[in-house]
């Protein structure tokens, strides 16, 4: 059977406007994502990424073009429908961690329930960072964990609303080698068990755990260039 669409970008322009100046960051970006996908968007600095990053993410909306997601026109949305679709659908993961400092990591990852008015599901948010192997380090704060753990605990907040999509964000440019290929092994563990994975990424090995690689230039998408069985790498165990 073949996956259903879960995201879809058709004709999608974004421009920003300051005084008289007018930029565009994107020109017309048709892009389709599949349920269970996991991709990769790269492009140099100034490429438009991080601005087609917040439109699929629901944190921005197009200048023109229309974006459907799980089949709902998200694209002229007012902000309060845009935070209830991105609490339900969309997990993120950033390259900053953004963890609360003096939270612990179980009180990080039970906050997103906190906004989504639901109860604070602490039982799930323990399950969760066990999972990752962060069952000895509940009531640490984030300066008493490594990089490495941290973005642990940012995957399992990302995770606590079971949302359809992760989109990941640099998600390894902060850390060493070792603590980003945990990352990535357990970003695709996900994966295999059925999450949409998106990656902003710009570096080429990074992006090579992924399906397809999405290249981005100018606003404008140059190519998107399937990872070949022999070029991919292939995720690990999700408790490494």
């Amino acid at each position: 059977m073949t996956p259903r669409p879960l995201i879809e970008l058709s004709g999608v322009t974004k421009v920003y406007t300051t005084g008289e100046v007018e930029t565009v960051a994107l020109r017309g970006i048709d892009l389709t994502i599949a349920e269970g996908d996991f991709v990769a968007i790269m492009g140099p600095s100034g490429s438009g990424k991080s601005t087609l990053m917040n439109i699929i993410g629901c944190l921005d909306t197009p200048t023109s073009g229309t974006y459907y997601l799980a089949g709902e026109d998200v694209s002229t949305l007012p902000s309060d429908r845009l935070a209830a679709i991105r609490n339900k659908r969309i997990g993120f993961v950033f390259q900053q961690f953004n963890l609360l400092p003096r939270t612990t990591a179980l009180e990080n990852v039970v906050m997103p329930l906190l906004y989504s008015g639901k109860s604070l599901d602490f039982a799930r948010a323990r399950a969760l960072l066990e999972r990752f192997g962060l069952g000895r380090d509940l009531g640490k704060m984030p300066n008493q964990l490594s990089g490495g753990q941290q973005q642990r605990v940012a995957i399992a907040r990302a995770l606590i609303n079971d949302p359809d999509i992760i989109l990941a964000d640099e998600p390894t440019g902060s850390l060493d080698t070792q603590s980003g290929a945990e990352i990535m092994e357990t970003l695709a563990a996900l994966n295999a068990e059925g999450k949409t994975v998106i990656l902003i990424t710009h570096e080429e090995y990074i992006a090579r755990y992924s399906e397809r690689i999405v290249r981005i230039r100018d606003g404008q998408i140059l190519s998107i260039d399937p990872v070949t069985p022999d070029l991919r790498i292939n995720g690990g165990s999700i408790d490494a």
